[in-house]
């Protein structure tokens, strides 16, 4: 038994049709996605309606992709494809499989992950990444949140980033300012309001009469005690603490690097508990060697591809090439710290065969610690118009992709969070 397709009526109504089957996209080929490559729709997740896309599925018969066109139950009614945006530590096998019309829209700054029906339930075409549960839904009470968010809002009227976190988490539901005040896991410190790329797919900037980018970015630069008086009390006491520099609501935090470095060192003269993290696309070699020097415990280097190519024009960088983020790897690797790569996964991208070997090279010279499986939040064909990607094999399937890379390297490890690295 395989999940049936389902699409959105005009009414907006999501519906099941049991006449195709669910497929799934992997760059611009079709599947009909195996057993193992499918899991419930993680709780928390969302459904979204594509404008101006049909939906594809498989016609079991023929085993070939089948365009649906029009409403089954209402003849001649306009019909649209629909997508899963997936809870967190969770990664996509297959994009939606739709086939877009002349004049669709861009989509929004999302993941958008194959989904069907069966059982009377969703299904989507996914894995768990990671089994960390610090963002799951059922972790979040709103009367909780509400109320200890308030709290330390109204105990630190004058600390500009506690205030600027307040609305990251009751306006825009962010995780990691929910955690922090709950007091546990992973808190942000964003810190800085420019940037020296001009990425893409970025969730915090885009220009005019582009898609809406998802959050608002923080305007000041928080005082190196700003940061502290966050990153102190939330070391000392969380469990599995970190605090991690670099968040969706800022640019890039190396474009403050002096503030960080002096944050640091407050904060480790005060304590060595838990783990200090920066987020970065790893751009300043230097000044990550001297937040290194100051106590900087991980990076998590963001990378779209393992490329030259197809990095410079996804991050279309300002005074930085990719060798300055090998650099970068380098330099912590040396200093004895963690690594991690914040590396995007969109099917029929990742898993190209070119793209395979390049990570693997890339493995093999730098040795990077984990790397973290983050679904790609963009429109997947105007990313690949954007990098120009025209694979001349097949893709490998995401599931054999992961199974090779854990086969060629037994020690490299795959999650979707910035661990704590110091027991505590």
């Amino acid at each position: 038994m395989k999940p049936s397709l389902v699409f959105a009526n005009s009414a907006g109504e999501i519906v099941d049709y049991d006449g195709l089957a669910m497929a799934g996209a992997s760059g611009s080929r079709f599947f009909l996605p195996d057993q193992q490559e499918l899991i419930e729709l993680p709780q928390g997740s969302e459904l979204f309606v594509l404008p101006g896309r049909l939906p594809v599925g498989m016609d079991l018969d023929s085993g070939e992709p089948a365009l649906l066109d029009q409403d089954p139950y209402k003849s001649g009614s306009p019909i649209s494809a629909v997508a899963a945006f997936m809870s967190p530590a969770h990664t996509a096998v297959y994009t939606a499989a739709y086939q877009s019309g002349d004049n669709a829209p861009m989509l929004p700054l999302f993941a958008y992950t194959a989904v069907g029906w069966m059982d009377d339930r969703f299904w989507v075409a996914a894995f768990r990444s990671d089994q960390d549960i610090r963002q799951d839904d059922n972790q979040f009470n709103q009367e909780t949140i509400n109320r200890k968010t308030a709290r330390l809002l109204k105990a630190h009227p004058d600390n500009r980033l506690i205030q600027h976190l307040g609305k990251c988490c009751l306006t825009y539901g962010c995780p990691a300012a929910r955690n922090y005040f709950l007091g546990r896991w992973e808190a942000p410190l964003p810190c800085s309001p420019v940037c020296n790329a001009a990425c893409v797919g970025c969730i915090s900037l885009q220009p005019s009469g582009c898609c809406p980018a998802t959050q608002d970015r923080i305007n000041f630069v928080p005082t190196a005690r700003e940061i502290a008086q966050i990153a102190i009390p939330h070391l000392k006491s969380a469990a599995q603490a970190v605090v991690s520099f670099g968040q969706g609501c800022e640019g890039e935090p190396l474009m403050q690097a002096k503030t960080m470095e002096r944050a640091i060192r407050l904060i480790r003269r005060e304590t060595e508990r838990g783990t200090i993290n920066l987020n970065s696309n790893a751009s300043l070699p230097g000044a990550v060697e001297k937040l290194a020097g100051a106590g900087l415990d991980s990076i998590r280097v963001s990378m779209n591809s393992a490329r030259l190519e197809f990095h410079q024009r996804y991050y279309r960088p300002s005074g930085f090439t990719f060798s300055d983020v090998l650099q970068s790897i380098r330099v912590m690797k040396e200093a004895g710290k963690h690594v991690s790569l914040n590396y995007f996964i969109l099917p029929g991208f990742t898993d190209d065969p070119e793209e395979f070997a390049a990570l693997c090279q890339l493995i093999n010279t730098h040795h990077p610690d984990l790397i973290q499986l983050r679904n790609l939040n963009m429109d997947p064909e105007y990313y690949r118009k954007v990098v120009q990607h025209a694979p001349d094999e097949p893709a490998m399937g995401m599931l054999n992709w992961l199974a090779q890379l854990k086969d060629l390297f037994p020690e490299l490890r795959f999650g979707y969070y910035n661990p704590a690295l110091k027991g505590n």
